[in-house]
């Protein structure tokens, strides 16, 4: 999820050709729909999410003007309905939609607060392919989340960066806005001459027409809506490759850094490969077809967020927080949770991947770090957590069971939960654990997976009954006694 800097660390064509043919007729035939459900009843936000459709993909084509901030797009949705459906819903927040088809139709609709609701002239057959086209402009908003954090679109010197963790997706494109709804991704974004325009996946084209420069990029993986990104600016750019990834010719790697952040960035960019390279070696084949990452100024969020194969960062990194959000791409990204109340399996596998990489690089051992989290103090407590009433902040909640939506991302998800995948290793040993892990991140590769998943496949892999480890450190309340 987003890892706030500590204060120490100042901070594509055959896809449309297929897409065509799975087009079904959805019209008359006694056709009986009901409305799909307006939300998913997620734990923590019970409006997020729709029922009755899960998207396939998203086509989106949009054009951006940083002096008057004003966005124009058009979104292409191809979704499959899961029930026979007279109305759907979509999430979007602000902005004003012109129009709205169905397979080519057009389609009645209405907006209330971040629903967009869709009525297609017919209604539609559970199992059919459907297409819908938003048409849509306006000036995207910066949303405030529940624990005051800014997420949306958000403005930035040259240009803007878009995060959407966990509802700021909806503020510049409509959609299914859950993380248990992921789809593949295909964004052109259009901006003024000399502006460079990232995203996820791989830059499939690059245009200059006139005084507008278009860029095309291509998700083939699933993604949530969460993780998709744009980030528009004066970027300066490298490309490069993990030669010894899994795959034939290495993996791509391509990074953006403003100006005023390239010096700092430099050398901890410099180890991306290498990092990569561990982490395949501890979680398994990395699970994306390209990597890399965005560095903004630090004055863009106050966090950096683990956007799909390109993370988003508040100035320069670390390595510790670029171990962090890389790893979210294997725990998040590929593995991604059903519900917002699933964090901990994001946020406690890429803290542990920290705790791992400073063990294995010359730093302090896991053990030594789970130690000192367990007694609030110490280097990595001072650096990472904060003071005495913040490292006790830690035993707030248990980590599957944060107290509401402004908890999700405080310190018990990202330090109880990794201080449970030690508990995991120290029950299971490191060579189960590592098989374990590599296990996990292959069955659920590029799905969705929750608490139980999770606790089951460990027992069933474990090969022996862990009830006292859960109850304990996932579910307890307080601070464990030490064993």
């Amino acid at each position: 999820m987003r890892r706030r800097p500590p204060l120490s660390r100042t901070a594509p064509a055959a896809l449309a050709a297929a897409t065509a043919l799975a087009l079904t007729a959805c019209a008359g035939s006694g056709v009986q729909g009901r409305p799909g459900a307006a939300g998913l009843r997620d734990p923590y936000f019970a409006d997020l999410g729709n029922g009755g459709y899960d998207v396939r993909h998203y086509d989106l084509d949009l054009d951006y003007d940083p002096e008057t901030g004003r966005l124009e797009g058009e979104a292409v949705i191809t979704a499959r309905a899961s029930q026979d459906l007279s109305a759907f819903d979509l999430d979007l927040r602000g902005l004003d939609v012109a129009s709205v088809t169905v397979d080519g139709r057009p389609a009645r609709f209405n907006r209330a607060r971040s629903e967009l609701t869709v009525r297609p002239r017919n209604d539609l057959r559970a199992g059919a392919t459907f297409r819908t086209t938003v048409r849509y402009s306006g000036a995207p908003e910066t949303v405030t989340d529940e624990d005051g954090a800014r997420e949306g679109w958000l403005p930035t010197a040259a240009g803007a960066v878009a995060l959407g963790q966990p509802v700021g997706s909806m503020a510049w494109f409509p959609g299914n806005h859950h993380p248990s709804d992921k789809a593949t991704y295909d964004i052109e974004i259009t901006v003024p001459k000399g502006l460079r325009a990232y995203s996820n996946g791989e830059l499939k084209a690059q245009r200059t027409v006139g005084d507008s420069s278009t860029f095309d990029w291509h998700s083939g993986e699933p993604m949530a809506s969460y993780l998709a990104t744009v980030a528009i600016g004066a970027y300066g750019t490298s490309t490069s490759v993990v030669k010894g990834a899994s795959r034939e010719g290495g993996l791509p790697v391509r990074t953006a850094v403003v100006p005023e952040e390239a010096e700092a960035s430099r050398k901890v960019l410099a180890k991306l490969p290498e990092i990569v390279e561990w982490q395949e070696r501890n979680f398994g084949p990395y699970p994306f077809s390209s990597v890399g990452a965005i560095v903004e100024g630090r004055d863009a969020a106050g966090y950096a967020l683990e956007t799909q194969t390109k993370p988003v960062f508040p100035g320069a990194p670390d390595t510790p927080l670029l171990v962090h959000e890389l790893a979210h791409q294997w725990f998040g990204n590929s593995v991604t949770p059903k519900t917002w109340q699933d964090m901990w399996l994001n946020e406690g596998f890429a803290t542990y991947a920290e705790w791992l990489w400073s063990e294995d690089h010359g730093g302090d051992s896991a053990q030594e770090i789970f130690d000192q989290v367990y007694a609030g103090k110490g280097d990595y407590v001072t650096e990472n957590i904060g003071n005495a009433g913040e490292a006790e902040a830690v035993w707030a909640f248990p980590p599957a069971e944060p107290t509401g939506a402004d908890a999700i991302s405080d310190s018990p998800v990202y330090y109880r939960g990794a201080m449970v995948i030690h508990k995991i290793r120290q029950a299971v040993g490191d060579d189960r654990f590592r098989d374990l892990v590599r296990g996990w991140t292959r069955t659920h590769r590029h799905g969705n997976a929750d608490t139980r998943d999770f606790t089951a496949y460990v027992e069933k892999r474990a090969g022996k009954d862990l009830d006292g480890l859960w109850d304990t450190w996932l579910y307890g309340e307080g601070k464990p006694a030490r064993p």
